[in-house]
């Protein structure tokens, strides 16, 4: 079993989710910053694994994930880190529409064999924070991001980043975020307060245990305790009852005819 038996959390207010980089307020600020200072110490470097690989999920769609992933990603560039923002829910982007991006070429593009090139898009907030897109949306997202071509597209990501923060769909709604976990240095959940049900994150958490996963700690987004100016760590187990969300969007096979990913890890090229 790998999951952290005493995870923490880093709270986050519930008036952040449409701002982001240099536009967020200083309680906000001071919350992300803390949540970097704690990943830099728990995923120590060494010479021979000098990148660290995050992923952010959640139980369920509509508790902060992309937002939470974008602002990580811009405060570890904003401590000098060489930051690679993958947009990997690739079923509901949203990243790089709120950053006025190209959606496309992008992560499925590469990964379903259209191209070996992925392209990691300048973010415009921070220069050491680049962006890759989700590209098109594909029919196949979990079977695209377990492949072997995905392993090799984060080792040559490695080599040109301190960190990598991947974007990945909810848990409880589909299993995207469970096969690239084997991928990953860790998983950070995110769970909004007042939003997900105790049974769901538990859910959540039993899934990526089977996985093996590594889970880093919690983030809940939505606290009062930030909208007061405060922030505070918290032990897994003491959530409250919240509301239910609707069923997380599906895939559509645009640009995707009769095109299949490639069964060999191949050549994956990277312009930044």
């Amino acid at each position: 079993m790998a999951i952290n038996k005493n995870p923490t959390s880093v709270s986050l207010g519930s008036d952040d989710k449409a701002v982001f980089g240099k536009n967020l307020g200083f309680a906000a600020s001071e919350a992300y910053r803390l949540l970097r200072t704690n990943l830099m110490f728990s995923l120590p470097t060494d010479a021979e694994h000098k990148c660290r690989v995050i992923g952010l999920t959640s139980a369920n769609a509509g508790e902060g994930k992309s937002t939470t992933a974008l602002n990580l990603a811009y405060m570890l560039a904003e401590a000098h880190q060489q930051t690679i923002l993958v947009e990997a829910d690739m079923r509901l982007p949203t990243i790089s529409k709120r950053l006025g991006l190209k959606q496309s070429p992008g992560l499925s593009n590469v990964l379903v064999g259209l191209t070996s090139k992925v392209i990691a898009q300048p973010s415009g907030i921070e220069d050491l924070l680049k962006v890759i897109s989700s590209g098109d949306i594909p029919p196949n997202p979990s079977e695209l991001l377990g492949s072997a071509k995905m392993k090799t597209l984060i080792d040559v990501l490695s080599k040109n980043a301190d960190f990598i923060v991947l974007d990945l769909p909810p848990i409880n709604e589909v299993a995207d975020a469970l096969v690239v976990s084997q991928f990953v240095d860790g998983m950070l959940m995110i769970v909004r307060q007042g939003y997900a049900s105790r049974h769901a994150v538990i859910e959540a958490m039993k899934q990526l245990e089977h996985a093996n996963a590594k889970v880093l700690g919690f983030v809940v987004t939505g606290s009062e305790n930030f909208v007061k100016g405060k922030y505070k760590y918290k032990k897994y187990g003491k959530y409250g009852k919240y509301g239910k969300y609707g069923k997380y969007g599906h895939s559509h096979s645009y640009g995707y005819a009769q095109a299949v990913a490639e069964e060999n890890s191949g050549q994956v090229d990277i312009e930044l």
